[in-house]
């Protein structure tokens, strides 16, 4: 077998993130193959045509990724380029993941066109958010907010609140700075305040597992950092059941051989929230992201998750 392939096919949705995305991991490729022959399938998926309703109502983040997948299993295309926080925690068995490059900014962004932080939202302010996690985590931040649902991609969130929909929005400051709008952002939210998804900015391929020549090319743009932090946030999202459904959040930091991965578990109105950290090795990622999971479960996460199913204990 061939060290590397001589081609490369990238499936990839086609808002402008995503296509943004999959040219900086096809220009970093060629860069390090200048004879490799990439092609970009561009593809819209179901959670791309689906805006009217959160993603948790219409079945979840898998809705960005599935048709992907149809198109490796398909032989249609060799590798998907995916925003990790997308991927649901359990891949099918045919199919694998790396991470691409070094993380960028994790942390959520605030956009406003009147205010420079959220502290200086006045009760009742209208606030536009995709996700259950952000929710929970503003309305118990700030419990006077008018959190409101804003579905669609990055420009079209941005233009609802240019055109007056919202006083604020929150986006992911990872696909600000990705798309050239990082000066979008007011200001950060500090993970005091909010923590992001489960791995917010790390960009991920998926390839089929039985792609050995595909393994051994993208091993060379592996971040060891970032992905041990990866691999601790999504076991922290296995344990916990993480889904769209699920309102959660988890930040793994790495320092040398060090990792340190804080996470929360809540409802979405922010009157429940359980939220602790662990450390330890980084070597260990995976069994620290488990035992932040328990950890958080055994202190009041099982009785969100039950109340979330609609059991209430």
């Amino acid at each position: 077998m061939d060290e590397i392939p001589q081609r490369i096919r990238i499936a990839t949705r086609e808002s402008r993130l995503a296509m943004r995305q999959t040219e900086m991991v096809a220009a970093a490729l060629v860069g390090r193959h200048p004879a490799l022959a990439v092609e970009i399938v561009g593809m819209t998926t179901r959670g791309d045509r689906v805006l009217d309703r959160p993603l948790a109502q219409v079945g979840g983040k898998g809705l960005f990724v599935k048709e992907l997948e149809v198109a490796l299993d398909e032989g249609r295309a060799d590798i998907a380029v995916h925003s990790l926080k997308d991927v649901p925690m359990q891949l099918p068995g045919q199919f694998a993941l790396r991470t691409f490059g070094a993380r960028e900014d994790p942390r959520d962004a605030f956009v406003s066109n009147r205010y420079a932080a959220p502290g200086e939202l006045p009760r009742g302010a209208v606030v536009g958010t995709s996700s259950l996690r952000r929710e929970s985590q503003l309305r118990r931040a700030f419990p006077g907010l008018d959190l409101r649902p804003l579905r669609g991609n990055v420009n079209t969130r941005l233009a609802k609140l240019d055109a007056g929909d919202y006083d604020a929005i929150i986006l992911a400051m990872a696909g600000l700075s990705r798309l050239g709008l990082g000066e979008r952002a007011r200001c950060a939210l500090d993970r005091a305040i909010a923590l992001p998804a489960v791995c917010q900015g790390v960009l991920a391929i998926e390839y089929r597992r039985d792609r050995d020549d595909l393994a051994r090319v993208l091993a060379h743009f592996e971040d060891g950092a970032t992905a041990d932090a990866a691999r601790a946030e999504r076991a922290f999202g296995l344990v916990v059941e993480g889904s769209c459904e699920v309102p959660l959040g988890a930040l793994a930091t790495v320092a040398g051989a060090q990792l340190a991965i804080e996470g929360f578990i809540g409802l979405p109105d922010g009157t429940r929230l359980v939220r602790s950290s662990v450390s330890g090795r980084a070597a260990e990622a995976q069994a620290l992201g488990r035992a932040l999971g328990e950890k958080l479960l055994a202190a009041g996460g099982r009785e969100i998750l039950s109340a979330l199913a609609g059991n209430p204990a």
